[in-house]
């Protein structure tokens, strides 16, 4: 006689008996057991018990639901992951993948990372991996999606991370690659924060007071800044030119993204890049020369059919450090896989 647990009754737990049915097969001589469709594959509990505690971990930490049900903290992690696989192999990437998002993600402290990849056109990820950011990690996606889908991508949204880049490049020849507008501008942010440290260099002891603690204020978009924050940063563009200037051209080249047409866009930026003549903005110069030398991939967004969404990546890798911090960090690298995978994906099922 068997016992596996069943759905609770109320406060109740309900547990089921059953016997095995088994039959000897003539053919081969030997004893074989029904299998039973109601019975998850631990054996010790029914298939809707695990269902039903996977849907509770969606919302709630592993601890709790071990404590809300009697059960182990192992336990309750072998089912959800059971739950997760096969919430996964019910939603496996699309035949005709026609967009992807790639970007990286940090796993843990000391520069470990990992690869995600994204459907755009769904807008949920489809795969976690690598040991790193190399193009041989890279290729462990293209390899896990096969020929025929890697024949259908048209478009990649990405960073200007070379590896990434010639990955799918060999592995997709129909693929025309975006450079994702999140990373080029943290690069020009990046270039507005050295020229505030050279300027507070250069400052006397008097213009320092208007410069210090400001690099929030002097990176953020104004219209995040609250009251307080906008004066602040009025005064710091009053008090110093060359970062008056400089603030300036940044919150200006979001417009790039903004043209239809490369021959307009290339317009723009020529008449940008004029404005550093004379300004000693050598942070600016050098950014510049990045767009220069990733042209191709900035300007493909210009086209009317890769007008997709560039701030997802962004989204995704926020959702991605909110599963992080709500399990206290996560060592299982296929735990965190199947989480970030199927947190994007909705279950019909009710708890």
């Amino acid at each position: 006689m068997h016992q596996v647990r069943d759905l609770d009754a109320g406060e109740t737990h309900i547990y089921l008996e059953f016997e095995y049915r088994r039959v000897n097969c003539p053919r081969c001589g030997t004893v074989k057991r029904e299998t039973l469709s109601w019975l998850a594959s631990s054996a010790r509990f029914t298939q809707r018990f695990e269902d039903r505690i996977g849907l509770l971990c969606r919302e709630m930490s592993v601890k709790r639901v071990a404590e809300l049900n009697d059960l182990s903290w192992d336990q309750v992690c072998r089912m959800e992951k059971s739950y997760m696989r096969r919430l996964m192999e019910q939603h496996p990437p699309s035949e005709d993948l026609r967009v992807i998002g790639i970007d990286e993600i940090s796993v843990r402290k000391g520069h470990t990372y990992a690869i995600v990849v994204a459907d755009l056109d769904q807008r949920r990820p489809i795969w976690l991996g690598g040991q790193g950011r190399t193009e041989e990690d890279m290729d462990l996606f293209y390899e896990m999606i096969g020929e025929k889908r890697c024949q259908s991508i048209q478009l990649a949204v990405m960073d200007m991370w070379k590896p990434f880049r010639k990955s799918t490049q060999h592995h997709a020849p129909n693929v025309r690659i975006v450079f994702d507008k999140f990373h080029i501008m943290k690069h020009l942010s990046a270039a507005l924060d050295e020229v505030r440290r050279s300027e507070y260099k250069r400052a006397s002891e008097k213009d320092k007071r208007f410069i210090k603690g400001q690099r929030y204020t002097l990176l953020s978009h104004k219209s995040n800044l609250n009251i307080k924050g906008q004066e602040a940063l009025e005064m710091l563009l009053k008090a110093n030119k060359r970062l008056n200037k400089a603030y300036l051209l940044k919150e200006s080249f979001g417009q790039l993204w903004d043209y239809s047409h490369p021959t307009w866009a290339r317009k723009f930026f020529d008449n940008w890049k004029a404005q550093l003549r004379w300004q000693r903005l050598p942070s600016f110069e050098k950014f510049a020369e990045l767009i220069e030398n990733h042209w191709e991939g900035i300007i493909s967004y210009c086209h009317p059919d890769h007008k997709v969404s560039l701030g997802f990546m962004e989204g995704l890798n926020n959702k991605i450090r909110l599963i992080q911090r709500r399990a206290y960090g996560i060592r299982d690298k296929e735990y965190l896989m199947l989480k970030v995978v199927t947190s994007f994906i909705q279950d019909k099922k009710v708890p």
